[in-house]
């Protein structure tokens, strides 16, 4: 069973970006000659605080899965257990919004399906994974689908075809079509990002628990992401509750470029996250947490 990953405390994280954006804001101050700078005063902020600021100024928003939320039709697809199960799909959206100079490296986005027990939903399909990956690198739009057997499928304009095919591997070639002659259940539309080389680590098929982690030097630039999920409950339950939480972790080289001045006299804990590198760039993420009862819809 997937098991729930190492989320941070959301607003131990916000307290630890408040008290290094002080304590920055102080010893700047102090080595220049000064004193310490307000959060909204008119003396400019130093890089190193400036670019703190933003970081705790970056935001991260949560679509509402009931907007996309659809029950399938059996015959349309092809649903295994479909005599005790019923299928439904939704997208949830997840909006990074930094400031222009903010950089990140990786985010993540979970998702916990209730209630557990006998009434438990049941993910099947998840997108994207890390087969995928490569249709996060074109820069043109794609309508992902999924095919009778809920398989993923995707579907580009005609003109972009062939540099399209040309560019994946083996195994998607055959899974690529002109939106034209598109046949599947349209999942996630006009998906496109303008990554580098994201690596993708998804898992939670055949659990009620589900998390995506994309990491990428590039991540900043990914704007609005788009995360499918195919779910099945037993006949009967109308109605699941829903737990999202998505944080992106700040680059940790880029934050502590212009500190290191300072970073010496910092507090112990301060300092102890810092050393850490990126391993401990989670303990200063920017996220967002929301719960939803989701009424399921009836009719196909």
């Amino acid at each position: 069973m997937t098991q729930p990953i190492d989320s941070p405390d959301l607003g131990q994280a916000e307290a630890n970006l408040e008290k290094l954006f002080t304590e920055v804001t102080t010893q700047e101050a102090f080595l220049a000659g000064g004193t310490p700078l307000s959060f909204g005063g008119g003396t400019p902020l130093s890089l190193g605080a400036a670019n703190i600021k933003e970081l705790m100024e970056t935001k991260i928003s949560l679509g509402n899965p009931r907007d996309k939320l659809v029950k399938l039709k059996e015959g349309n697809f092809k649903l295994d257990s479909s005599d005790t199960y019923d299928f439904y799909y939704t997208t949830i959206a997840v909006s990074l919004i930094p400031k222009p100079a903010t950089r990140f490296w990786r985010l993540t986005f979970q998702l916990d399906f209730g209630p557990k027990g006998g009434k438990e939903p049941i993910i099947q399909k998840i997108f994207p994974i890390q087969q995928w990956r490569s249709v996060m690198t074109f820069g043109v739009g794609m309508d992902i689908g999924l095919d009778e057997n809920l398989d993923w499928t995707a579907a580009v304009d005609s003109s972009q075809l062939p540099f399209v095919s040309q560019s994946l591997p083996g195994e998607l070639k055959a899974k690529i079509d002109s939106k034209t002659d598109f046949k599947g259940f349209l999942a996630v539309p006009s998906f496109t990002y303008e990554l580098g080389n994201p690596q993708i680590t998804a898992t939670g098929e055949n659990n009620s628990f589900c998390y995506w982690r994309i990491e990428d030097q590039q991540i900043q630039k990914i704007g609005t992401a788009k995360f499918a999920i195919v779910f099945k409950v037993p006949k009967g339950v109308d109605s699941i509750t829903l737990t999202g939480k998505a944080w992106a972790e700040v680059d940790m080289n880029w934050l502590t470029a212009d500190i290191r001045d300072v970073a010496g006299a910092l507090t112990d804990s301060l300092k102890g996250i810092l050393r850490q590198g990126n391993q401990g760039a989670n303990q200063l993420s920017q996220g967002i947490a929301e719960e939803w009862q989701l009424q399921l819809p009836t009719e196909n």
